[in-house]
């Protein structure tokens, strides 16, 4: 610690303001990532920033902090390091995250961050030496995050295929015909008033996206808000009544006694049929693109559906055995995919842990 140098924030780097591209003006041909307050929101044909480059978000998601490893264009929504002043691109990275900005909000109704209210912030400069092993630790563990993810999407992946080859592709004709309803339960449970329970895990649509884990919020009774009302259990399906062609949807694993989730989301429950076969088929593109224009066609303020569209959706009943089967090999997968979800659950509790630690010397590294 004695070679860390306190200083402010613009000793360290200069940002700047991002540049203005409304959605008409993107060349979505293009292969140059638009790098927003929360992402990449489009792509274009030409970039205003070099790899590699780091933003956060200024107008909307203030302060979310994002590494892109090629050249991109900067949204007016976001704030880039303009300058990096010889520091290690990662290591500002990982200290930018590590920032809470949300006290420097000067919008209204939409969330601003002003560069000048906080380029004069009080930081600490390691060694450039020390910075390089600082951001290997924290970008180790994010590349193992992010294998696993990629590994889920494949699993997924797979299963989709699968099911494709045998219930669509080689469906047979003289299979039954069937209605959702005779095989699923909707939102059959409600969490009690009088429940015993001190605080749950809450898990609203918002957090639930697709290549991503799910942000499950640890609340008081008193805390949860009047839409955290439906409980799941082990094989329920998950859907989003609002927009479900968002892809905000889930088969849960193992949930723990006190998971909670919001009204936002239709709760199948599975009783005949494998959960794993009724997953796939609701959020097949078919079968996601009909359900989208279901809830377009709804009299709701947005887009939704209600539990009696799921159940109404008919379809060819396979064969006793094929599904048994279909039911073996995706339980294996799906197993699996828990599995990589519980590692990423443990590594993203390790880095969010160490990520303080080690951007105030707390924890140093030998170098």
């Amino acid at each position: 610690m004695s070679e860390w140098v306190e200083c402010k924030l613009e000793d360290l780097i200069t940002l700047q303001r991002g540049h203005d591209l409304p959605k008409s003006k993107m060349n979505t041909e293009g292969k140059i990532p638009v790098a927003g307050s929360n992402g990449i929101i489009g792509y274009h044909d030409e970039a205003t920033t070099k790899a590699l480059g780091v933003t956060i978000g200024r107008s909307g998601n203030l302060g979310n902090a994002f590494i892109y490893n090629e050249d991109f264009w900067a949204h007016n929504t976001t704030l880039y390091v303009k300058d990096f002043k010889g520091n290690d691109e990662t290591f500002i990275y990982y200290l930018l995250k590590s920032m809470d900005f949300q006290q420097f909000n000067v919008g209204s109704a939409v969330p601003t961050l002003n560069r000048n209210h906080i380029h004069p912030l009080g930081v600490k400069r390691p060694p450039l030496t020390e910075q390089k092993a600082i951001a290997s630790v924290l970008s180790s563990l994010d590349d193992k995050i992010d294998l696993l993810h990629r590994q889920n999407k494949t699993l997924e992946a797979m299963a989709e295929t699968l099911f494709r080859q045998w219930f669509v592709e080689e469906a047979d004709e003289s299979w039954e015909s069937a209605k959702l309803g005779d095989y699923v339960k909707t939102n059959t449970s409600l969490l009690k008033k009088d429940s015993m329970l001190s605080e749950i895990q809450y898990l609203d649509t918002s957090s639930l996206t697709e290549g991503k884990t799910s942000e499950i919020q640890l609340l008081s009774i008193e805390e949860a808000p009047s839409r955290a009302k439906r409980t799941v259990k082990h094989n329920d399906i998950l859907i989003s009544t609002v927009r479900p062609n968002q892809k905000h949807y889930g088969i849960v694993r193992n949930p723990d006694e006190n998971l909670i989730v919001s009204t936002g989301f239709v709760v199948v429950t599975c009783n005949t049929l494998s959960p794993f076969f009724i997953y796939l088929f609701l959020t097949s593109s078919e079968m996601t693109e009909y359900l989208h224009s279901i809830a377009e066609g709804s009299t709701s303020t947005y887009p939704s559906l209600k539990p009696s569209d799921i159940e109404r959706l008919g379809f060819l009943l396979p064969p006793k055995e094929l599904l048994d089967e279909f039911d073996r090999i995706c339980n294996t997968i799906w197993t699996k995919i828990e599995t990589n979800y519980n590692h990423i659950k443990n590594m993203e509790l390790l880095r969010d842990t160490m990520l303080p630690k080690l951007m105030s010397g707390e924890i140093g590294i030998n170098v």
